[in-house]
């Protein structure tokens, strides 16, 4: 009983902190908006100053927004993926998604100039990138299901992603070689992520391809509590095993592919947020986790994304650099902070 009114209390808390932080990240950059005007724009009030309310709805909301996906969708595969695999560094990428959508990109980018002059312009438009990286890791996807319908161990699954994305960085690493700088450092901003480019229909399909995700992830829940006590365990009390994994690695499929296409690769986010969750409120229960992980991705996407930005300035910093600085840290204290308390 006292465990569920702490878990409540924090719930609260982290539902008011992702709220204002999701104002405050509005409300910073080059332009400094206030809080209140924020949240006057946000009900369809009208601003003192209209440039802010441009500012608002063009560039800092669906950036949010965007940051607010991308923390939810990463940390819920990765939850997925340590939980089937009973693996504690297994992320959203560990299927090699990521290395299929960066060969795809690679193909586009690195390899434009063997294509016809229009093809070219048509494919290095952002939705060209776009439809590349879907395309590389929904191929990466269907061979992954192919093999795992094949495969009974789900651990040679796992060995099987991480060859995936071996072969793609070999690939991608000879298109490198033959590159020009201009193609290259095209290819390496993508790498490094991005979620401040996005149009609102980009946004959309992101958000229908997220929600997909989570519903597949929600209706998972009770076969990921049975999975941590074992395979053998879970067929014992009646789980469809083959079923249960197809939908997880579907899941975690359309979470870290769409995130991938629209935003970049982006680290840490799927690796670090559920152990920050299962630390936070000490439980291994997936029906807490799961919204836990949901909120604590989304908070900790904003806080990186305000690290971005430099207040006053316009510089802005690569997403992918800051995931990395911030969370590593974060999780390296928390563990130690974990042993102690056991200790």
């Amino acid at each position: 009983m006292q465990n569920s009114k702490r878990n409540n209390t924090l719930f609260l808390v982290l539902t008011l902190l992702l709220l204002f932080l999701f104002l405050l990240n509005i409300s910073l950059g080059s332009v400094a908006i206030p809080i209140k005007e924020v949240f006057k724009s946000l009900i369809g009030e009208n601003l003192s100053k209209e440039t802010w309310q441009y500012i608002i709805l063009n560039y800092r909301l669906p950036k949010a927004i965007t940051a607010v996906l991308v923390g939810m969708g990463l940390s819920i595969s990765g939850l997925l993926m340590q939980t089937l695999f009973r693996n504690p560094l297994a992320g959203p990428y560990v299927l090699g998604l990521s290395s299929g959508s960066s060969l795809g990109v690679a193909f586009v980018v690195l390899g434009a100039g063997l294509l016809p002059e229009f093809a070219t312009s048509l494919l290095l438009s952002s939705y060209g990138i776009v439809l590349a990286s879907c395309l590389g890791s929904f191929l990466v996807l269907l061979a992954v299901l192919f093999v795992s319908h094949r495969l009974r161990d789900t651990m040679a699954i796992l060995i099987v992603g991480l060859m995936f994305g071996s072969f793609t960085s070999a690939i991608v690493g000879v298109l490198t070689y033959f590159s020009t700088a201009e193609q290259l450092q095209k290819f390496t901003f993508w790498s490094l992520g991005n979620i401040g480019n996005l149009s609102w229909t980009s946004i959309s399909i992101l958000s229908i391809s997220v929600f997909v995700g989570l519903l597949l992830s929600l209706f998972s829940i009770k076969p990921l509590n049975a999975l941590l006590l074992g395979e053998n365990y879970a067929k014992s009390l009646g789980l469809n095993y083959s079923k249960s994994r197809l939908i997880i690695l579907f899941a975690t499929s359309i979470l870290a592919g769409s995130i991938t296409a629209f935003a970049g690769p982006i680290a840490f986010v799927g690796l670090a947020v559920p152990h920050i969750a299962k630390l936070a409120f000490q439980t291994s229960n997936h029906t807490v986790l799961f919204w836990s992980t949901l909120l604590f991705g989304a908070i900790i996407m904003l806080i990186c994304d305000i690290f971005s930005h430099f207040p006053g300035s316009d510089l802005i910093l690569p997403i992918n650099a800051i995931t990395s600085i911030i969370g590593a840290p974060i999780v390296i204290w928390l563990l130690i902070r974990k042993q102690k308390m056991m200790g």
